[in-house]
């Protein structure tokens, strides 16, 4: 549980980083940290719970597609996340569209790599 904890404290902060960069990201909620923990606690749900598992089912087609598929994978689990966040508290990270979620998975990652580090984890 305390892993799980971090991994969300990390997720919230890379969110946080990438709302702020992004145009095509907003945050909805009063105030709007809200949404974006929100949408993270969702994020690492989904990152600990399904993601593995669909990427290793879509490995051969990724590998097909240079790599395509799995960006397309992270988008859907972003709006995911997205709705989520919206149906079960009513704040959450609005995403603009495929591209966006593209730069925000990169930015994440980024972001989640540096704050990793940091902490020591």
């Amino acid at each position: 549980m305390k892993r799980f904890l971090i991994n969300w404290l990390i997720m919230t902060i890379a969110v946080g980083v990438m709302v702020a960069l992004l145009p095509g990201m907003q945050a909805k909620g009063e105030p709007p940290i809200l949404g974006i923990a929100a949408f993270s606690l969702f994020m690492a749900l989904i990152n600990a719970s399904i993601k593995p598992v669909v990427h290793l089912l879509a490995l051969p087609f990724s590998l097909l597609s240079f790599g395509f598929v799995a960006l397309v994978i992270n988008w859907l689990f972003m709006e995911l996340a997205s709705w989520l966040a919206f149906s079960f508290f009513d704040v959450g990270v609005v995403i603009d569209g495929f591209w966006w979620s593209v730069l925000g998975s990169l930015i994440m990652s980024i972001v989640s790599s540096i704050v990793s580090g940091v902490f020591g984890k």
